[in-house]
């Protein structure tokens, strides 16, 4: 996978893991080996314009993604593609470390954002039921293979 990091932010995080995580969660949803992806991470002055300016939600949020080549699960066969965009807001995200620490945050936004990339969503009960367990099993997977 070619996989574009960018950190405007001004927060410290892990490329490499990040990074990592996403191309493992892009091989496990079989996406083709020469797909690309972007991951820029940026602080919520700019997350709070982009989510205004996509979502029409005003303030920040901790993830945008935005397909691009609508690829689906397994679609490897069909030849590379562009995944799309994700967005990671660590000042935003931040806020969730009650829960966990920043660094395991972000990397649950970036497989939720792979996810979202890959037309799965969460608006429904079942659909986030499918997503958010196929989430955690990427994020246990990943682990696991460390």
């Amino acid at each position: 996978m070619n996989i574009e990091f960018d950190n405007t932010s001004g927060v410290d995080c892990d490329e490499a893991s990040i990074t990592s995580l996403a191309n493992f969660a892009l091989h496990a949803m079989g996406i083709h080996e020469d797909s690309e992806l972007s991951i820029s991470v940026v602080n919520e002055v700019e997350m709070s314009k982009l989510h205004l300016q996509w979502m029409d939600l005003a303030g920040p949020t901790d993830v945008l993604s935005f397909p691009m080549d609508e690829l689906t699960p397994h679609s490897a066969a069909e030849g590379p593609g562009m995944v799309g965009d994700i967005v990671l807001c660590p000042e935003f995200a931040a806020k969730n470390e009650a829960k966990q620490s920043l660094t395991d945050e972000l990397h649950l936004l970036t497989v939720h954002g792979v996810l979202h990339c890959l037309g799965f969503d969460h608006a429904e009960l079942e659909e986030e039921k499918a997503m958010f367990a196929l989430q955690e099993k990427i994020l246990a997977d990943w682990k696991a293979q460390k």
